[in-house]
């Protein structure tokens, strides 16, 4: 099993700096999902560990050995990439096994490589036909066999679905989660899709600005955001934030005033610092988390659209004393543009966050199910 050691990565262009001293220890068969807005720093880091960036700080070590100043073929990384970034001249054949050409490998072993994992990647019909002659999801296979056959200790992904569309996009994650578990190595991969995020990985990395944000499971993410900007980013539609003011603390209670509505979630035992009463917080309540009310007993609001899904109804509120909401009921939910409707939130599932934005220790019940 490879261990990749991610310690202080600095990394500037001139006088601007776009990573910003970067932790991460990354073991074993883990499948690790950055994600973050456009311009946050994540393909940089992934480009820095794969030697086309040279970094401006820290140290990267693999298996303990300091890959830092090394040249991108000595690193034992491969990367796919966007653009699949194939040779238009070679065969699908040519273009897997052309690192091994480019490091001498001889052709035999070349051969046996190639066949080991065209096989693998259903790809073994199309070895003599050129990228021009080949579909997006083929030619991302090929960009993907291009990597296996150099067997790297740590495969990086760069956004390597965006190009396709919805239905392959959805193949293409189960495929290569699959090839993950079978070469049995680490993975790294970026994305701004949340869906791959939450799908995908192991471990999540949330990333704003060039720092790291949060680090772990899905899950983890999901249930626990350590702040506004994590809980925001993660999961669709995104989480609805209302201000709320505290009205301050009783037998383990947080009062809370939102619109015209009170609330009193309970506090964690752990809690250090609680918000004293009048102080400002937002309310985060994710869409799956509303109840429809009888009238008087929520927020009053009005339906602005309804999305059928078939198994569930997104539904669009413009609240009467707050902003719109999107709230998700199960099944095929009757609504239409300008309903009255009244809703709350679910008691144990109120996400609350300072004015700093950090989280507050909110005691929630998390909807998991076991199977024993």
């Amino acid at each position: 099993m490879s261990e990749l050691s991610i310690n202080g990565l600095r990394k500037s262009y001139g006088a601007t700096e776009v990573l910003h001293g970067l932790d991460l220890e990354v073991s074993g068969n883990e499948f690790v999902v950055f994600v973050g807005p456009s311009g946050c720093g994540k393909s940089t880091f992934l480009r820095s560990i794969a030697g086309l960036e040279t970094i401006s700080g820290g140290s990267m070590t693999i298996d303990g050995a300091d890959i830092s100043g090394l040249e991108p073929d000595r690193r034992g990384v491969a990367m796919v990439f966007q653009n699949y970034a194939l040779y238009p001249h070679m065969t699908v054949a040519q273009n897997m096994g052309f690192a091994l050409r480019m490091a001498h490998v001889p052709k035999a072993e070349i051969a046996r490589k190639v066949r080991e994992v065209a096989e693998i990647l259903q790809l073994e019909p199309y070895l003599d036909r050129r990228p021009m002659d080949l579909s997006g999801g083929q030619r991302q296979r090929v960009a993907i066999g291009r990597a296996i056959v150099r067997e790297p200790k740590v495969f990086l992904f760069d956004e390597p679905l965006s190009n396709l569309d919805a239905d392959l996009r959805a193949h293409m994650r189960l495929e290569i989660i699959k090839l993950h578990r079978h070469q049995k190595g680490i993975s790294i991969y970026v994305t701004h899709d949340q869906v791959e995020a939450m799908t995908m990985a192991d471990k999540i990395v949330v990333m704003r600005d060039g720092n790291i944000e949060q680090v772990g499971s899905p899950l983890d993410l999901y249930n626990e955001p350590v702040n506004r900007f994590v809980a925001g980013f993660l999961g669709t539609p995104r989480m609805n934030f209302l201000d709320a003011t505290s009205t301050g603390v009783a037998n383990w209670r947080l009062g809370l005033k939102v619109g015209g509505m009170t609330l009193s979630p309970p506090i964690r035992p752990d809690a250090d610092a609680l918000p004293e009463a009048g102080a400002p917080l937002s309310l985060g309540v994710r869409p799956d988390g509303w109840r429809i009310v009888a009238e008087g007993d929520g927020l009053a609001g009005r339906v602005v659209h309804a999305e059928q899904l078939g198994r569930e109804t997104v539904v669009f509120i413009e609240l009467e004393h707050g902003p719109q909401v999107a709230m998700i009921q199960p099944g095929q939910y009757r609504l239409h543009s300008d309903d009255a409707i009244w809703l709350a939130p679910a008691p144990d599932e109120l996400h609350l966050f300072d004015a700093s934005d950090a989280a507050l220790p909110v005691a929630r019940i998390p909807r998991t199910n076991s199977h024993n």
